[in-house]
C-alpha cells in the first residue's frame, strides 16, 4: 500500500525507527500494524532529521494477503483516531507493481522558511519558520543558489556515509520573498544526509555579506565536508512532494535509482 503522509516534525527524533525515541515511522508502524493487527516495516521516499517536517512524504508497506483491506482509503478515516496529531496520513492505495517509495521516486521537492523579521517568526508558524534577524540581500542569494545547479558531487554539503555517493542532481534552487519571509525551494534527484539544510546555511552565508560567490564555486571543487558551512536550523525545513514516474515505467525508473550515479570526470557508487 501508498501512504502520503504529513507530520510536524518538531517532537519527533526524525523519520527512521529507533530504539526508545519517538520517531514518524514508529508512529505509524505501531497504530497501523495495531488496525491490520500485523507487524509492519514501512519504505519512505526521504528520510527526515530530527525536527524537520513534511506535507508530501510518501512511504509503502508491504501487507500480508489476509489482512489487506478491501478499501484501504477508509483506513484514513480510521487512524486519525489512533494517530498523534503532530503526524496524518493524508491517503491510502493500493501501490501499483513495481512501485517503491525510495527507488521509484524521480525527484524530491523541500521548502526551507525563514524570516528576517527583528521581533522573530510569527507564533503561528514559529514552528516551521527560523527566526534570522539579519539583512539579506535576495538577488545574491538567487545568484548563488543557481551556481549549484546541475550534476555535482556535493561532498562539501553532506555528512559522509561509508559507501554512499554525494553525487546528486540539483534540478532547483531559488527563492522567493513575501515581507520578511525567505522561502527557498529545492528540489533533487535525492539528498544526501544534511545536503539541503548545508545549501541553505552556505547561501545565507553569501546573502548576509559573510561569504562571496567564488566561496560557493569553490565548494562544489571540495572532496569532503566542509567546515565553513553553517548548517540551517532543521526546523524550517518540509519536504513538500515526490514525484514518480506512469505506473508502466516504474520498474524501469527502479533500475536507474540503483545504478552508479557519475558526474564528467569521475565516479561514485552507492
Amino acid at each position: 500500500m501508498r501512504l502520503d503522509i504529513a507530520y510536524d516534525g518538531t517532537d519527533f527524533s526524525g523519520w527512521a525507527r529507533q530504539s526508545a525515541l519517538r520517531t514518524v515511522c514508529g508512529e505509524i508502524e505501531e497504530k497501523l500494524g495495531a488496525v491490520l493487527r500485523t507487524p509492519l516495516q514501512l519504505t519512505v521516499a526521504g528520510r527526515t532529521d530530527a525536527g524537520v517536517h513534511a506535507t508530501g512524504q510518501v512511504a509503502h508497506v508491504d501487507v500480508p494477503v489476509d489482512a489487506l483491506p478491501e478499501d484501504p482509503s477508509r483506513l484514513v478515516r480510521r487512524l486519525a483516531r489512533f494517530l498523534p496529531k503532530d503526524v496524518r496520513i493524508k491517503r491510502i492505495s493500493f501501490a501499483p507493481e513495481h512501485f517503491d517509495a525510495r527507488f521509484s521516486a524521480m525527484r524530491r521537492h523541500y521548502e526551507y522558511r525563514l524570516t528576517s523579521a527583528v521581533y522573530g517568526a510569527d507564533p503561528l508558524r514559529a514552528r516551521d519558520t527560523v527566526s534570522y534577524p539579519k539583512v539579506l540581500d535576495l538577488e545574491l542569494m538567487r545568484s548563488a543558489s543557481a551556481m549549484l545547479l546541475g550534476l555535482h558531487d556535493f561532498a562539501a554539503f553532506c555528512k559522509r556515509r561509508e559507501g554512499a555517493t554525494t553525487v546528486r542532481d540539483l534540478q532547483r534552487f531559488d527563492w522567493e520573498r513575501d515581507g520578511d519571509v525567505f522561502t527557498a525551494f529545492v528540489s533533487a534527484d535525492a539528498f544526501c544526509w544534511s545536503m539541503v539544510r548545508s545549501l541553505v546555511g552556505a547561501v545565507l552565508a553569501v546573502g548576509e555579506g559573510r561569504r562571496d560567490l567564488g566561496w560557493i564555486e569553490g565548494l562544489l571543487r571540495e572532496k569532503s565536508r566542509s567546515s565553513s558551512i553553517l548548517v540551517a536550523p532543521a526546523h524550517g525545513l518540509s519536504l513538500v512532494r515526490v514525484d514518480y514516474p506512469e505506473d508502466a515505467d516504474l520498474a524501469a525508473r527502479n533500475q536507474i535509482t540503483r545504478d552508479v550515479r557519475t558526474v564528467p570526470g569521475g565516479c561514485c557508487g552507492d
